[in-house]
């Protein structure tokens, strides 16, 4: 057998049986896996029913099922600052109210940035390869966090280029999708894409729930959290997680494109109008996941942790539970009413709870806030699904025949890069937070900015996808 361009050599008699077994009298190509050196497979083809109903299937769910725990550590990684800055005052670090606004902002702010090249890693490397090596980039932030956070003379800019390491597990997203976008045909690719992104997404609620339990339970009889658990909790997954994508994940040749056709879609107009879009959901998720527990610890700070059998445990994580398992079904009203509708419907309502929270303050009710940002949430989910679900639809219509790149290319691409932009929203809404209330003392200002915003993502969107008359708006993007 003749190894492909993306071999890593020629392969022995022994490696030829196990990537390619001889065909049966009577089976067809379609019915067989050709997997080469360094786990490179050469003739995937989602498409062909044959295929995919054969090998295909199997082996796009054992992809799917690394890529996701493997995602969920990334964005677990990405947001433990947000919830461990809470305990920071109680061990003695002595921290102003703007400098842990920032030491939450950012991990967005690196993590939305490393997304741009990240889209571009699958392209270049393969997608299991860059699994493993994503993966093992975890280690960064929380050996760092497990040698630094015991020590509270540890100098604030360490503190602070600690949480920008942490950037590297947002920068996962961005490849992960553009990697299981090759997997999956046509007609399973919202699916597959609104699991990968669900189950990194749970990663967040799952951080802000996990870690108050560790740093307390592992106090062992101090009165102080131990906060070094809250990076050595995560190094055993971590390397499950890489173990698990070097012995079963794969890489697909057909993936391995150049990087110049993908940059090709840096030029596409709807990248960008999506992707500011996708501020206004994903990063309102991001956002507000990241702020979510120190908001509780400030406006109502006898509810910001309970203690739960010696442990702590903050009502905080079920803002981003919530948001992450209603992702999903974003994707599939998408798929029944239209992507643009459900997204500018999300975007009226969530003005309409942004608004809310600000009148209903006063009353001075934790549950009636909690409940707010619960819906907010749900919201940042359902659009965040949906949003997604635009983009191959967009650029199949956009992206003209003749184009050397394809559509299904450029939007490949353009998953990783809208999910780059969007992260951006992680990090301005924080700082618009922290801004408000280093301005008026309160954060009444900030929330009435979001829900102009909102108001303003909501008209975008039906001017560009839902106006009558327009290619958009006959598909039902």
């Amino acid at each position: 057998m003749t190894p492909q361009p993306y071999s890593t050599g020629p392969l022995t008699d022994t490696e030829q049986h196990r990537a390619a077994p001889p065909a049966e009298v009577g089976q067809a190509p379609e019915d067989r896996l050709v997997v080469e050196r360094g786990r490179w497979i050469t003739n995937w083809q989602p498409e062909n029913s044959r295929f995919w109903e054969g090998p295909g299937r199997v082996t796009a769910r054992i992809n799917l099922i690394w890529s996701v725990f493997c995602e969920f550590l990334g964005f677990a990684v990405w947001q433990l600052w947000s919830v461990t800055v809470v305990f920071l005052p109680q061990v003695g670090f002595d921290l102003t109210t703007s400098q842990q606004f920032w030491l939450v902002s950012l991990p967005p702010l690196v993590g939305a940035t490393l997304r741009v090249p990240y889209s571009f890693t699958v392209a270049m490397f393969g997608g299991r390869n860059w699994t493993i090596v994503s993966s093992l980039l975890l280690l960064i932030p929380t050996l760092a966090m497990a040698f630094s956070l015991g020590n509270p003379d540890t100098p604030t800019w360490v503190l602070f280029a600690i949480a920008a390491a942490a950037g590297f597990g947002g920068g996962n997203f961005a490849s992960s999708m553009a990697n299981i976008t090759f997997f999956y045909p046509a007609k399973e690719k919202g699916a597959a894409l609104g699991v990968n992104a669900a189950g990194g997404n749970l990663g967040v609620a799952v951080a802000q729930f996990t870690v108050p339990i560790v740093v307390t339970a592992f106090a062992f009889g101090t009165f102080q959290p131990n906060l070094p658990m809250a990076g050595i909790f995560w190094i055993p997954f971590i390397l499950l997680a890489t173990w698990g994508a070097w012995k079963y994940m794969h890489n697909l040749s057909h993936a391995k494109n150049d990087l110049k056709g993908s940059l090709s879609t840096l030029k596409e107009k709807h990248l960008w109008i999506i992707a500011v879009l996708y501020i206004g959901t994903f990063g309102s998720f991001m956002g507000f996941g990241s702020v979510f527990p120190t908001l509780i610890n400030m406006t109502f700070p006898e509810f910001s942790s309970f203690q739960v059998l010696g442990a702590a445990l903050s009502l905080a994580f079920m803002g981003p539970l919530v948001g992450s398992l209603a992702r999903p079904y974003g994707g599939k009203l998408a798929d029944r009413i239209g992507g643009a509708r459900i997204t500018a419907l999300c975007f009226i309502l969530m003005a309409g709870v942004t608004a809310l929270v600000v009148l209903t303050l006063p009353m001075a009710s934790f549950w009636i806030y909690l409940l707010l940002f619960l819906t907010l949430f749900t919201l940042t989910g359902i659009a965040n699904g949906s949003s997604y679900r635009m983009i191959p639809l967009v650029f199949k219509l956009s992206v003209s025949a003749d184009d050397r790149v394809g559509h299904e290319r450029k939007a490949s691409a353009a998953l990783g890069l809208i999910g780059a932009v969007g992260g951006y929203g992680g990090f301005a809404i924080p700082q618009i937070l922290n801004f408000s209330h280093n301005s008026t003392g309160g954060f009444d200002v900030a929330f009435w900015c979001f829900a102009a915003a909102y108001i303003g993502f909501a008209g975008l969107t039906w001017a560009v996808y839902m106006r009558p008359g327009t290619i958009f708006a006959k598909a039902n993007v």
